[in-house]
Parts: structure tokens; sequence; C-alpha cells
């Protein structure tokens, strides 16, 4: 099942490929690099993934589990470009705060706004 909080990782994950691939393709040009490019955006989904497979949705430590997740799946694509995107890698760590953060602030936000709603329910039932 689809909850939030996977939802809203995946999505914000898919944004930041977006600009991972911006980034990349100006640093290494664009033609001839669809490949790269492409699989930098896919590690970026699963970045979204992973994070958001993350049941335990604390904000005070999406911090430090989003930076430890983010540059694990990173680890992937850095791997392939033979040690040499020490920037992607990096900014896995930062994508991977980013999306934990989000995603936990949301879902505890979409929590809140359930709560709320199901007391109103009670009181006017």
């Amino acid at each position: 099942m689809l909850t939030d909080r996977i939802k809203t990782s995946i999505l914000i994950g898919s944004l930041l490929g977006i600009i991972c691939i911006l980034g990349a393709g100006y640093r290494t040009g664009f033609a001839g690099n669809w490949i790269s490019l492409w699989a930098l955006w896919y590690n970026r989904f699963l970045m979204g993934v992973v994070i958001g497979l993350v049941t335990n949705n604390k904000r005070h430590v999406a911090i430090i589990r989003g930076a430890i997740l983010g540059l694990l799946v990173s680890f992937a694509y850095y791997f392939t470009t033979g040690f040499a995107d020490v920037v992607s890698f990096l900014a896995g760590g930062i994508y991977g705060i980013i999306i934990d953060y989000l995603a936990s602030r949301h879902q505890w936000i979409t929590a809140k706004f359930k709560d709320m709603i199901s007391r109103n329910n009670k009181i006017s039932t």
C-alpha cells in the first residue's frame, strides 16, 4: 500500500533527480551522457522509495537517517562512476536529508489533520 510518506518521498526524490540531471548535465555536458543522467535520476527516485519505506516518522532523527540512507543509496551511483563523481555522491546525502525531513513533516501534518477531522466527526455525531 502506498502511504502518504511513500508518495511524498517518491515525488520529492523524482523532483530532486531532475535537479541532479540539470546539475550533472551542466558539469559534464548533456550530449552523449543520457544513460548516466538517467541513472542519476533513477538513483534519486530509488532514494525516495527507500526513505519512504522507513516507517519511523520522528522528525528529530530525519536529518541523520536521511543523510545515512541518502549516502548509502548514492554509493551505488558513485561506485559505477569509478568513484569519480564525488559531487553527486555528497549531494545524495543532502538530498536524503531533504527527502526524509519533508516526508516526515508531511506525514506528521497529515496525521494531525486526520486526527482533527476524526475528533470533529465524533463531536458532531
